[in-house]
């Protein structure tokens, strides 16, 4: 079973990731950039939602039953993942990197210089 707490550590891992509070107390933001690429409820901690390419979060919803259109989200764009028994944390970090990725390179370029300043 997936641990909140290795997702979280893992999405703090990427470059230049901080995480904060923007809505209540217990939604948990990743952000890369100013720019959220992750949204987790910290007090119930078996689900997050990822930004997806819109082809391939199709695809992934129909291949997975755990990967869900983006719970209170854009559905074209964001997916929920439920962390049930079969997901594997290779997969889910696979899932936070093309979200991340995402978010990353819609930076523009003077974001992403004063990114790597830092």
């Amino acid at each position: 079973m997936i641990d909140f707490n290795d997702v979280r550590y893992f999405c703090l891992s990427l470059p230049h990731v901080t995480e904060d509070f923007p809505f209540d107390a217990s939604t948990l933001a990743f952000r890369v950039g100013g720019k959220i690429f992750s949204l987790a409820d910290v007090d119930e901690a078996s689900s997050m939602n990822l930004k997806c390419d819109p082809e391939k979060a199709v695809d992934l919803r129909e291949r997975h039953h755990f990967i869900l259109p983006g719970y209170h989200m854009s559905k074209k764009h964001w997916n929920t993942i439920v962390f049930d028994p079969e997901l594997s944390m290779d997969f889910l970090k696979e899932l936070i990197v093309h979200s991340y990725e995402l978010i990353f390179n819609s930076l523009t370029k003077k974001q992403k210089e004063e990114l790597l300043k830092n």
